[in-house]
This record gives structure tokens, C-alpha cells and sequence, in this order.
């Protein structure tokens, strides 16, 4: 399969998972007109301040949308959330019609982005488990620069990939025997969800659309954005995790080993 239709085949599957957004929208509606935002301790350090620098903000592979809002309610003067997702963007659209918010929503392939879009950005977000969904991390690092202003910030806040080598279900580290290669570079095909985030929506395994992810290493994401012509002022990895990812393993455990990190990016002026 080529790139386009391994994106599209993932198109179908982010559309099953819709569901899930869906029935959680009123909550998620009161959350953010209360105020809250969605982020992880590690990532407000980064994100500090939006309202005195940030005038646009794009939001790649956006989901749903509650991120891309909280963007907006931490100050950034307007949002916009890209997803391939076109029943994840009918979510987001309800969310901001309902707050009042100053959003766009594009229906695109991340390496398709619009045109239009490019240097208008002051802050291209990404990540929660967004970059493995995407199967040319090069191409995609060279999206984000065009996006951005010249001096705008790049910040990806992503599961650790060495966090995704483990069984889900077990209490202890214990490698999957189809995860559990780090450097395997080849799509993954797999249906269904776990049942800590969106779950079976009510259906055998079978019956969910096919999606395929890759494991990009720290190599892959750093030297991509090094090729992009982005300046790295700074990477973190951190122990806190951005979902319930092992629910039969004790916090302390877990955090042993890496779960996210944080990776911020000038382009230059």
C-alpha cells in the first residue's frame, strides 16, 4: 500500500473511534467552558505565556478537539485543528460553536496540509499519539516549517517510543512480541482499540476498520526536524504519561522508564 492510501485506510478507523468523542461531547464541552485545559504537567512550561506571543495556533492530526481549545483557552488568539478525521472534526466544530471560540477546522491529510496555511503559524502543536499514525515522519517535518512564521515555535509533546514496546495488560515490563522492536521501521496493521481509551465500541475486534502505525524512533523525529531546517532549543523526556496505557501496572512502576517527551523548535528568522 502506498503512503496516501495507508493514511486513508487510518481515515476510516479515526472515523469508528469518532464514537467515543461523541459520547463524552457535553462533558467535554462543560470542561473547557469552565476554563480547564487538557495538558500534561510537563507540556505548561512550554505553552506558558500564549496569550502575550501567540496569535494563531495550528493543531496537527487534532482529533476531537479538546486540545486544540485548550490551546485557545490558555490564550492563543485563534486555533486551528487538522485532522483526517472528517466525523473527529464534526466534534471539534460542535465544541467550538458551543464556546464561542475563534477556530478553523481542515479536513486534510497532515502531508497535504493546505497551501494556505503556510507561514501563518506561531505555534504548530502535535503529539499524543498522533506522530505513529503518519508514515513519512520526514515529509511531515517539512509541513510543520512551512506552517510556521519565521521564529515560530514547533512543540511536540509525544508518547516516548520506548514506552510502546510493552504488553498493555501486564503488571510488569514485559515486551510485546509485536510491538516490542524498536527499530522494527515497518508499518504495523492491527484493528480495534484499547479497551483504557476508546475501546470495542460494542463489536468483535473483527468488525473495527484496519489502521496501520509505525514506531518512529528518537533518531527518526530528531533528525527529521533537523532536516526541516528547524533549530531544536530543546528535548525532554518525561515519566508522566498522557493516558491510562497500563492499567494493571502500579504509577511507580511505570514511571520508571520514559512515557513522553517534550521536543520544542524554532524556525528560523
Amino acid at each position: 500500500m502506498s503512503i496516501k492510501e495507508l493514511h486513508q485506510a487510518n481515515r476510516v478507523g479515526w472515523n469508528e473511534g469518532a464514537e467515543a468523542y461523541e459520547a463524552d461531547l457535553e462533558e467535554r464541552i462543560a470542561f473547557l467552558r469552565a476554563g480547564a485545559t487538557n495538558f500534561c504537567a510537563p507540556e505548561y512550561a512550554y505553552l506558558a505565556g500564549l496569550r502575550e506571543w501567540c496569535e494563531r495556533a495550528i493543531h496537527l492530526q487534532c482529533a476531537g478537539g479538546t486540545d486544540t481549545l485548550s490551546l485557545w483557552n490558555l490564550g492563543a488568539r485563534e486555533v486551528v485543528g487538522l485532522d483526517i478525521s472528517e466525523r473527529m472534526l464534526g466534534v471539534a466544530r460542535r465544541k467550538a460553536e458551543a464556546l464561542g471560540a475563534r477556530a478553523l477546522w481542515v479536513h486534510s491529510d497532515v502531508l497535504e496540509t493546505p497551501s494556505d496555511l503556510n507561514g501563518t503559524a506561531d505555534l504548530v502543536y502535535t503529539g499524543r499519539g498522533a506522530l505513529c499514525w503518519l508514515m513519512d515522519i520526514a515529509a511531515w517535518a517539512k509541513v510543520v516549517a512551512r506552517l510556521l512564521k519565521p521564529g515560530g515555535r514547533l512543540y511536540v509533546f509525544e508518547g516516548h517510543p520506548a514506552a510502546s514496546l510493552w504488553k498493555l495488560e501486564t503488571d510488569h515490563f514485559e515486551l510485546d512480541p509485536v510491538y516490542g522492536d524498536y527499530f522494527r521501521g515497518e508499518p504495523i496493521a492491527d484493528s480495534g482499540w484499547p479497551d483504557t481509551y476508546i475501546g470495542d465500541l460494542g463489536k468483535a475486534k473483527a468488525e473495527h476498520a484496519v489502521k496501520h502505525d509505525r514506531l518512529w524512533t528518537l533518531g527518526d523525529i530528531i533528525s527529521a526536524v533537523i532536516d526541516a531546517e528547524l533549530v531544536i532549543k530543546r528535548f525532554e523526556e518525561h515519566p508522566d504519561s498522557y493516558w491510562n496505557s497500563h492499567p494493571n501496572m502500579a504509577p511507580k512502576m511505570l514511571r520508571r522508564l520514559p512515557q513522553t517527551f517534550s521536543l520544542l523548535a524554532l524556525r528560523p528568522t
